[in-house]
């Protein structure tokens, strides 16, 4: 019987600061996140409990500095516990993924008071949703927007329009939008998610990724306050040329999803009763063939981890090339792209292999609905529909063949 969630989160796990990376109380999180997510998924019972304990966690915080209130994580040690979040529940990996990407554009801007107000609300257990996507728009990904728009105000603005695909904002305590500003220029805006006027609808109905909130948010005359609007020429605006964080975050959720399908792997081996007549062992545990498969699953694991770790190396380069000037960190943010658009192609192949691999461990009987067990390669085969591989691979292809810098929008 699973404890209820509630109970445990409010009698057996403190935090007096917040979490680290390799922490004992990050582990602690871990286990508790842990505690009926496959019956979560299967169900589909939204995990507001888990998303209140990193709150209190503070897990949000892990890259801001401690001098600022975080957790002062490298790039790399952000990714080695992202991988972590995916192999204990992938849905809750996602939910957190829009946070990071835009706390990671806060920290690479100037230390405006704006921003440093943000810093300190994340610092504080705030989780930040995204609000991008306008299903108007032809080309996904470009940027463009066309009916989320601020109009004048007083001092300030109000803000109508829908958005879809805003993943995590269901939980989230603020919310980045991308939005249409009079002069007809694109802009940014960081608003609480309880102002008046947001509608977030929990309707996505995906067969992967079921519970991440991935839904409808609609603006209906939100007040907006002028100094929550990010203006393309402000100068505490993130201008970073790539968009790295966002795609290898989906990757390293995948390669936490293998280490999950090689614990159930393994798992499923030690405790099957009966193999086939004509194996060549008696017991499942000794069977050659059956090793064989789960010790591929095994290297896929940590193939699959270590591309995704050392694509997070390029980003923790970052902040010395800025400090060489603008082409350096352009040429930087350029091979560091590469490194996570090429750990996506591979990674995501390893995922999808690893959970076909999972039924040749088990047999027919691991298809039973109640064992759950194809939530791996349907969430992994969503994860990696996100930015699709071909496109990834062309533009790879004609860097290498042609020199041409890869687009510069959010795929990349």
């Amino acid at each position: 019987m699973i404890k209820s969630p509630e109970k445990l989160a409010d009698t057996t796990i403190q935090f007096s600061a917040p979490v680290r990376a390799n922490s004992p109380e990050l582990q602690q999180l871990f286990d508790f996140i842990a505690l009926g997510a496959s019956e979560r998924e299967r169900d589909r019972i939204l995990p507001f409990d888990v998303v209140e304990l990193i709150r209190r966690s503070r897990l949000g915080a892990l890259r801001i500095p401690v001098a600022e209130g975080g957790g002062g994580s490298t790039a790399r040690e952000l990714f080695e516990v992202v991988i972590r979040l995916g192999d204990t529940d992938p849905n809750v990996a996602h939910i957190v993924r829009n946070h990071f990407s835009i706390t990671e554009r806060i920290l690479r801007s100037d230390r405006t008071q704006r921003n440093r107000r943000w810093l300190k609300a994340v610092a504080d257990g705030a989780i930040i949703g995204l609000a991008f996507t306008e299903l108007e728009v032809k080309r996904a990904g470009g940027g463009q927007v066309v009916n989320t728009k601020l109009t004048p105000d007083g001092n300030g603005y109000r803000l109508n329009g829908t958005k879809y695909y805003s993943t995590g904002s269901l939980y989230a305590d603020l919310i980045f939008v991308r939005v249409l500003v009079p002069d007809g220029a694109t802009a940014f805006i960081l608003i609480s998610t309880k102002q008046e006027g947001i509608d977030l609808v929990d309707d996505w109905d995906g067969f992967g990724q079921r519970l991440t909130g991935t839904g409808t948010t609609t603006f209906t005359n939100v007040r907006v306050e002028a100094d929550e609007v990010i203006f393309e020429t402000d100068t505490d605006k993130d201008y970073l040329p790539y968009n790295i964080v966002p795609q290898l975050f989906l990757t390293a959720i995948n390669a936490g999803i293998i280490r999950n399908i090689l614990r159930d792997a393994t798992a499923l081996v030690r405790t099957r009763p009966r193999t086939f007549y004509h194996a060549v062992s008696e017991q499942a545990t000794e069977d050659p063939i059956i090793q064989q498969t789960v010790g591929q699953i095994a290297a896929n694991a940590f193939a699959a981890e270590a591309i995704v770790l050392a694509a997070a190396d390029g980003l923790d380069r970052l902040p010395a090339a800025k400090a060489q000037g603008e082409e350096a960190e352009t040429a930087a943010a350029l091979a560091t792209s590469l490194s996570a658009a090429k750990a996506k192609l591979i990674v995501d192949d390893l995922a999808l292999r690893s959970a076909t691999l999972l039924f040749e461990v088990g047999g027919a009987s691991t298809t039973k609905k109640s064992a759950n067990l194809d939530r791996h390669w349907r969430n992994a085969r969503t994860l990696s529909s996100h930015n699709p591989n071909h496109f990834k691979a062309r533009a790879i292809g004609d860097y290498e063949i042609n020199g041409t810098p890869l687009p510069q929008r959010g795929f990349f």
